[in-house]
């Protein structure tokens, strides 16, 4: 999408068995590299990007993988605090790879934009339904004529559509005389300005906000309750509510996060090398992250979550890539965008669902990128276990296996 040559992203590299065909002789690395640069936006105040980004960028993993195939390469990495203006960035051609939530990934298929699915960028975070520590609001139902802060046309507003769906009957917050006012930043839903009676924030900016003001949780995106909860299901955290498993998603919340890595058609293409780079990349920092204790890796990006190890070390272990210790997208992490996309039509966001044909279309170029740097990093894990039962999150076959993936029921 960019005519310019330049990425931008994470840190830390980490070899697993990689294939000799990657491994270009030295002397063609050293007098016959493509020199070539490329833009990364990620978001390192969620959640499982930050710190696999950081380590891509603090042992310049991307670039050690772009030489093996042959490119000299400049990565420009971009914070940024939401999806939202990395989309922007993207449409206009001034971004080359990028990390957004599902909501922007439907909104743009439902329009017949053509963009890239490239791999889980992060999944499984928490968000938390917060308000005062002196609030009244102490369940789902204390919501009704109140007025919540979320991200609209974000996750954080998807994931309070389903909360409001499976436990109040209905996904649209008007319906229950519900205002909801946006927070474009995460650490403003969670510290609760006046005019809003809660909010829904991701799980990093809440346990900063509990930490340092008492905001208070009542319930979570996983379908448990928060320590100031008290309702029909009890009193404190940790219970698991009824509504929940009414959702498709369930065991998995009330809603599925999922975050993407989205790249231009110049990654696929003209620099498809670059492209396998970057997931060869976020594979190997991955691995060496999941060799690491969870608060040290918390450590990594205290400035970005300002939380202790200990605290920290709850984001960590939420992930879906350090739980599952790989980053390849599956035939679960698909469906989940199209199961979205009909709960999108219920909270009036988008006019129609989407098919699972258009969802399968954004991973079906990258696929083969996948497949090859699945092989270059030691094929992990073993196919087998795509679709091993037992597991705690919805997978299934992998993006190189999609003429096998089924339309989710």
């Amino acid at each position: 999408m960019t005519t310019s040559k330049t990425i931008t992203l994470g840190r830390r590299g980490f070899l697993l068995g990689a294939a000799s065909t990657l491994c270009a002789p030295a002397i063609v690395r050293a007098q016959g590299a493509k020199a070539a640069k490329v833009s990364v936006g990620r978001q390192p105040y969620a959640a499982g990007n930050s710190p696999v980004t950081q380590y891509m960028m603090n042992e310049k993993l991307f670039e050690k993988a772009a030489s093996e195939l042959g490119y000299d390469l400049t990565v420009d990495w971009r914070d940024y605090p939401s999806a939202l203006p990395m989309v922007e960035a993207f449409i206009s051609g001034n971004l080359d790879i990028g990390m957004w939530g599902n909501t922007p990934i439907v909104r743009l298929l439902s329009q017949n934009q053509g963009i890239h699915v490239l791999t889980v960028g992060e999944g499984h975070l928490r968000m938390v339904l917060c308000t005062r520590p002196d609030s009244p609001i102490r369940n789902m139902e204390d919501l009704k004529g109140k007025t919540v802060g979320a991200l609209v046309g974000g996750d954080p507003y998807n994931a309070l559509s389903q909360m409001l769906l499976h436990e109040l009957g209905n996904a649209d917050p008007r319906a229950f005389d519900i205002k909801v006012v946006n927070t474009p930043t995460q650490a403003q839903a969670a510290s609760l300005p006046s005019g809003m009676d809660a909010a829904i924030a991701i799980y990093p900016a809440f346990l900063k906000a509990n930490a340092e003001i008492g905001t208070k949780g009542i319930v979570n995106s996983f379908g448990y309750t928060e320590a100031g909860y008290k309702g029909p299901a009890g009193e404190g955290a940790g219970i698991l509510l009824p509504g929940v498993k009414k959702s498709p998603f369930f065991p998995d919340g009330y809603y599925l996060h999922r975050s993407f890595w989205i790249c231009s058609e110049r990654m696929l293409s003209s620099d498809a090398a670059i492209g396998q780079a970057f997931l060869i990349a976020l594979q190997r920092a991955v691995v060496a992250l999941g060799k690491m204790k969870p608060g040290d890796i918390s450590e990594m990006v205290s400035k970005y979550w300002g939380l202790s190890p200990e605290l920290g070390s709850k984001i960590v272990e939420d992930e879906v890539l350090f739980q599952r210790g790989w980053i390849w997208p599956t035939e679960g992490d698909a469906a989940a965008i199209t199961q979205i996309s009909n709960f999108m039509v219920e909270g009036r966001l988008i006019p129609k669902p989407l098919t699972f044909d258009q969802v399968k279309s954004a991973f079906s170029k990258a696929a083969p990128l996948l497949q090859k740097a699945y092989e270059a990093t030691g094929k992990m894990p073993a196919e087998s276990d795509f679709t091993a039962k037992g597991a705690k999150d919805l997978r299934g076959l992998p993006a190189w296996q999609m003429n096998s993936w089924k339309a989710p029921a």
